[in-house]
């Protein structure tokens, strides 16, 4: 093994097969009945969040040129569009993660890893109130997308560990699923809480962890399990996506601690639920890796690199790397 390697870390690809294209841009404003709302969610998404969310293929592209000379690769999450909200137990979003997915499997072959997001099991839409978490979403992505809910990667004296989140913040997302289906999606919690449990519990005194989870709301989950808590100190840094930019972890940074607000519907009770546990986030050293193809207001889409010193102390050393929004751009 060489002394040392070059991780590529990409998240939140959102890849979009022609079944996702055909349904339009505005997929989710023909949910909403509120002419009001409507107008305020097309001004945030033209200007603030995502323009045209259907048509970034080609940064995946980008990336694959961009990113080919590194040894091993991450995708932290997110791969479709979920644009029937229930995750790729529509046909379309599998389609779209299925592509993408494989294009990174043919880039990197046994040195990627791939982590669940909110779009493979699918989430109620922000402000139509459809879809959510399906347990159909999650056997044909652990079956046909072969995602391991908790993946593991040693290189010298590092541990890469990938978790799913939506297991471990389940008290959060319960709203998200279905009555009848509760029950399983609570055995698969404490089922991967014991496998995360005994990968900590399983670290020797080098090992340094770095840990992969897509949605920041699960880690303090996390430092409330006894076991995980108390390896935190072999915790060298968390990679996040979910967030898209660093200026919403900025945010969410300010706003921790806020009380939770109930009286305003599903939405708000879930953000501030997950603010509220915010101030937790620092125990796990988080950083941030943008969407790669960033947000309207700030732009700065991307991904990092991270080069690992397998024969010493040396921390891993992280970079942003930019990724063009521009279609006529150069690769």
């Amino acid at each position: 093994m060489p002394s040392t390697v070059t991780l590529a870390i990409v998240s939140d690809i959102h890849y979009a097969s022609a079944a996702e294209q055909a349904r339009g841009n505005d997929y989710e404003l023909r949910g909403i009945a509120n002419p009001l709302l409507r107008a305020l969610v097309r001004f945030y998404r033209n200007f603030i969040w995502q323009r045209e969310p259907l048509q970034r293929n080609y940064l995946l592209d980008r990336f694959l040129a961009q990113a080919q000379d590194c040894d091993y690769a991450i995708a932290n999450g997110d791969y479709s569009c979920n644009s029937a909200f229930v995750g790729v137990s529509d046909d379309a979003a599998y389609r779209s993660a299925s592509e993408c997915l494989n294009h990174l499997r043919a880039a990197f072959g046994p040195n990627f890893r791939a982590t669940f997001g909110d779009h493979e099991l699918g989430k109620l839409s922000f402000f139509g109130g459809q879809g959510g978490m399906r347990l159909a979403s999650w056997r044909r992505a652990r079956g046909e997308l072969g995602l391991e809910p908790l993946w593991r990667l040693e290189l010298g004296p590092f541990l890469l560990l990938g978790v799913v989140f939506s297991l471990l913040a389940l008290p959060v997302f319960t709203p998200d699923t279905l009555p009848a289906e509760r029950p399983e999606w609570e055995r698969l919690r404490e089922q991967h809480l014991v496998e995360i449990r005994n990968a900590f519990a399983a670290l020797n005194s080098r090992q340094r962890v770095l840990l992969f989870c897509h949605d920041p709301t699960a880690l303090p989950f996390l430092w409330r399990d006894e076991i995980v808590r108390a390896r935190l100190p072999q915790i060298e840094q968390t990679i996040i996506g979910h967030l898209h930019s660093n200026l919403i972890l900025w945010k969410s940074r300010l706003l921790a601690g806020m009380p939770r607000i109930t009286f305003m519907g599903h939405t708000p009770k879930r953000l501030t639920s997950a603010l509220r546990d915010a101030r937790h986030w620092r125990h796990f050293k988080v950083r941030l890796c943008p969407a790669l193809g960033g947000i309207e207001l700030t732009r700065g889409g991307g991904y990092l690199t991270a080069q690992l010193h397998l024969d010493g102390n040396d921390p891993a050393r992280f970079k942003f790397r930019k990724v063009s929004r521009s279609r006529n751009a150069r690769i």
